[in-house]
């Protein structure tokens, strides 16, 4: 998922759902297969009918949703009211380069590759620090009225690929999954669920999948071996989402793994066993392109196996969208999948934050022993 700093199509919140329960904001209604952005730092009333759609099922925010914490709580606060059952939020919260709040007191959070590098040195004050590195991100969202954050990535660091890069936890299989495990740790802690990415494996391909088509020639036994290891040793009970990479394995499919049931149905579902939540990435990304427009793209995905798909920066792409599955019956185990993800503990409140020991021994040791 990447933040559009300017679309080709009309601004986030200009749209408009033209749909008979859109006229009624609240409703209870569950979670739908649709995961949109808005434009800015308040919601505007097309937004708020768009949230409405009963195939909507979450938000995810960016950057341009973010002014301070206030600001930000207040959002969030609007969001979940829209409906009676809150719609799940969604960031990019990962460190490094790949954190879309850092000011006004968030944490600034490495970049995984940190704490590959350390745990080389020394294996447990790595995953200590990336519990507590967890513990503090979902502690500062959750405080914020953000539920969800789409980390950690698990692609392998196989010195290839920029849009992964630093982003990668380790080299290894196993040094990816015991380090993915530590930060999950931290997450489930302060209450937050966790999204494994980009199953099976984006490390290895050099094209970005926000501008390309990546195409990944290895045969399905080596990456079930490296790339994948991860997600079978995790489980959905230790990664309760997964999100599937824009890149083709022609030796395996001839789509893109969000776009295939030999991956998510045969592969993720039935060989690894996997019941967790399955997210496309961002279905405006060109590595989506292949499937057709976006009406095609999210068909395809949810045909799949996904449960829910995510359309980013295009609000007129994503009203073509609702439009389209208007009507659609809900698949009952992604519904249930997706509530499993709302956090079930109570959120801190960010003064209670400064006073919490835990949380400032976490925070402490991020900043003594970590770069931002």
């Amino acid at each position: 998922m990447q933040q559009a700093h300017s679309t080709s199509g009309p601004a986030a919140g200009q749209g408009h759902v033209p749909h008979a329960a859109a006229g009624s904001s609240r409703g209870r209604l569950p979670p739908g297969p649709v995961m949109v952005d808005i434009a800015g730092l308040e919601l505007s009333e097309p937004e708020r009918a768009r949230l409405s759609h009963p195939q909507v099922g979450g938000v995810i925010l960016f950057t341009r949703n973010f002014s301070d914490r206030d600001q930000l709580g207040a959002l969030c606060a609007a969001i979940h009211g829209v409906r009676d059952e809150p719609l799940l939020i969604a960031v990019d919260h990962e460190g490094g380069r790949v954190q879309r709040f850092r000011s006004d007191g968030f944490t600034p959070l490495p970049a995984a590759r940190v704490f590959g590098h350390w745990f080389d040195q020394d294996p447990q004050a790595a995953m200590h620090a990336a519990t507590e590195t967890g513990f503090v991100l979902a502690c500062e969202l959750r405080a914020c009225g953000v539920d969800f954050s789409f980390t950690p990535v698990l692609d392998l660091d196989y010195g290839v690929s920029q849009v992964i890069g630093n982003r990668a936890l380790h080299d290894s299989p196993q040094g990816v999954a015991l380090l993915a495990r530590a930060l999950i740790q931290g997450l489930a802690q302060a209450g937050m669920a966790a999204c494994g990415k980009h199953f099976p494996g984006h490390g290895a391909v050099a094209a970005d999948s926000h501008r390309a088509i990546p195409v990944d020639e290895r045969p399905l036994d080596e990456i079930l071996a490296a790339d994948a290891a991860p997600y079978r040793w995790l489980g959905d009970l230790g990664l309760p989402a997964v999100m599937p990479a824009h890149v083709i394995y022609p030796q395996v499919a001839p789509e893109p793994a969000g776009f295939s049931s030999r991956w998510i149905t045969d592969i993720l579902r039935g060989q690894l066993a996997y019941d967790g939540v399955v997210f496309s990435d961002d279905l405006t990304m060109e590595g989506a392109s292949v499937a057709g427009d976006i009406c095609a793209r999210a068909r395809a995905a949810l045909a799949a196996g996904c449960d829910m798909v995510l359309v980013c920066n295009r609000p007129d792409l994503a009203d073509e969208l609702l439009r389209s599955l208007d009507g659609r019956p809900l698949d009952p185990r992604a519904v249930r999948r997706i509530r499993r993800l709302m956090p079930t503990q109570p959120a801190p409140d960010w003064s209670g934050l400064l006073s919490d020991p835990r949380y400032l021994r976490a925070r402490n040791l991020r900043s003594e022993n970590l770069p931002g």
